[in-house]
């Protein structure tokens, strides 16, 4: 985009606060409010390129094609272990750079290219059937705490002048279900509860990471709508906290203060209500209707203007009005994107995440050369379920099937047969599932559930999908298991989850079971590494099995 004048703003050697009270400063009225929306248009006349604010990277580059797929959160919490989570960020945020200024360079300004990363996910897991829950690092407000702090930490960098990316704590605050409410729901908490469960998340990332976004909830908070809440916006985020950052609604929660909470009537008072309580980017289009808010006094151009400074200082803070020779983090190539040292991270990941539920009587770890191995489970050879949500897709996927194979000796026959569907109750594939088993000398079941039975609100061939009905194991996979330990071998059961899952029978009958989450691209070697004691698990769960 070609720039026919020199302002102040472009001025890299300017303060920070005079390039954006210069750059705003310049703008009209609709232009503002235009640049308050998450896809922000160019301004031709000011050489300004267009802008999405949206982007995630929950636990790997979302969204934005081949990208390393670490494990979902829940199992990067289970590791505990900050020190691999910041190294983990660090990694991530050299691949959102790479992809963001290769796509810069092609022109593509497009959703999901950006600098601004909404993640992590820092909400409280409380009830286990809450399909969002994967996203989170579950249920202890410390821990959540401190590996939110490494996230942030590593995503943003440690340069004295420019973020490596914008982090973003989300979603806040006391969102933790049910989805299907979420859009009108009003989550009633005591002061003990808010203080004491809900918010000292969001404290850490605020004071100990100075993380550059926050993101308000779709809820409302006792009575006030999160996105547009003088308490939690304004007294406590603000006035307590010290916040600096911006503040982004979560995608189309603007709307439902009209919609939804019904606490106005209108687009106008809606987008009024909001700016005037401190959400200052729309993730949605009803900020839209701020210029006619203004024509009818709900808000003054003044307050407009405070939340396009702290919009524009991230932007500035990102280094994107500078050359890029003088930002460091421009200059990280795009090779670095899925390389080879990113994939043994993820190994690392997956296998740190992995949480020894039982072995009785020493059945783990396997020998590699036992005669005959038989794998069943319909998560056993499924590369996607391995990913969680919000994930990235990877160039390649190790199954547990494939890192099963690799791993035994070649004298080794292992047998596949997938037995059952995750959630369909036909049992056509029992038979080829028990005479496999019947063949082995050791059965390993690779079970669980997936993405088709916990997720974010959609609906789904006209059904309401995200929060789970159950905890238990599917009842078709709990039939096979039954039959399959009724043969009398030695069973391994492992588990594909996020949300936590109640298995009673197996734990009274199975002597060796493994917890491994959606455990990312490298998530099958991993899970052999375990199986076969080349690294010994050590996960601890982050959240209580009822």
């Amino acid at each position: 985009m070609e720039t026919h004048k020199t302002f102040p703003f472009q001025d890299p050697d300017l303060p920070l606060d005079a390039r954006v009270d210069d750059l705003v400063s310049r703008l009209t009225l609709a232009e503002k409010a235009a640049q308050m929306l998450h896809e922000a248009p160019a301004i031709e006349r000011l050489g300004i390129p267009p802008y999405n604010w949206w982007n995630e990277c929950l636990h790997g580059v979302a969204r934005a094609g081949v990208a390393t797929v670490f494990p979902q959160a829940i199992g990067l919490a289970a590791t505990w272990n900050t020190a691999l989570h910041r190294r983990i960020a660090e990694v991530i945020s050299d691949e959102a750079r790479a992809k963001h200024h290769e796509a810069v360079r092609q022109g593509d300004y497009g959703r999901y290219k950006g600098l601004t990363f909404w993640s992590p996910n820092i909400n409280i897991f409380r009830d286990p059937r809450w399909g969002r829950g994967q996203e989170t690092y579950g249920e202890d407000p410390y821990l959540t705490a401190q590996m939110g702090i490494a996230f942030v930490e590593g995503l943003q960098g440690d340069d004295p002048r420019y973020l490596k990316v914008a982090a973003c704590a989300k979603h806040y605050a006391v969102h933790s279900g049910p989805e299907a409410d979420r859009h009108h729901f009003d989550a009633r908490v005591t002061p003990r509860e808010l203080w004491d469960t809900y918010l000292p998340a969001f404290e850490a990332l605020v004071r100990a990471a100075r993380v550059e976004i926050v993101m308000g909830a779709y809820n409302r908070t006792n009575g006030e709508p999160c996105c547009a809440s003088p308490t939690l916006l304004g007294q406590i985020l603000r006035e307590r906290w010290g916040f600096g950052g911006h503040v982004t609604s979560d995608c189309w929660a603007i709307a439902d203060l009209y919609k939804h909470h019904r606490v106005v009537e209108t687009r106008e008072q809606a987008a009024a209500l909001a700016v005037n309580h401190g959400c200052d980017l729309n993730c949605g289009c009803t900020y839209d209707a701020l210029p006619a808010a203004v024509e009818a006094g709900l808000i003054d151009e003044a307050t407009i203007d405070r939340s396009l400074r702290r919009l524009f200082r991230t932007r500035f803070r990102l280094g994107m009005f500078d050359p890029p020779e003088r930002v460091a983090y421009a200059q990280i190539p795009a090779s670095v994107n899925d390389a080879p040292e990113h994939r043994a991270l993820a190994r690392q990941a997956a296998r740190e995440a992995i949480v020894l539920l039982k072995n009785e009587g020493g059945l783990l770890p396997l020998d590699p050369a036992l005669k005959t191995l038989a794998v069943i489970g319909p998560n056993a050879d499924d590369a996607e379920v391995m990913w969680g949500n919000y994930n990235g897709i990877p160039s390649h996927s190790v199954t547990p099937l494939e890192g099963i194979r690799a791993r035994v000796s070649p004298q080794t026959r292992v047998l596949f047969a997938p037995g059952c569907d995750l959630l369909d109750p036909a049992t056509d594939g029992f038979a080829e599932a028990l005479d496999a088993a019947r063949h082995a000398d050791v059965v390993i079941f690779v079970g669980g559930i997936s993405q088709r039975v916990e997720g974010e609100e959609a609906i789904v061939d006209g059904v309401p999908h995200g929060d789970r009905e159950s905890i238990g194991l599917p009842a078709v996979q709990e039939s096979l298991l039954q039959q399959v330990f009724a043969l009398g071998k030695p069973v391994v059961l492992v588990l594909l989850n996020g949300g936590p899952l109640s298995i009673p029978w197996a734990d009274a009958h199975l002597p060796a079971i493994l917890e491994a989450w959606y455990p990312g691209e490298e998530g099958g070697a991993a899970i052999a590494d375990v199986l076969f004691g080349d690294y010994n698990p050590a996960g601890r769960l982050p959240v209580t099995v009822y």
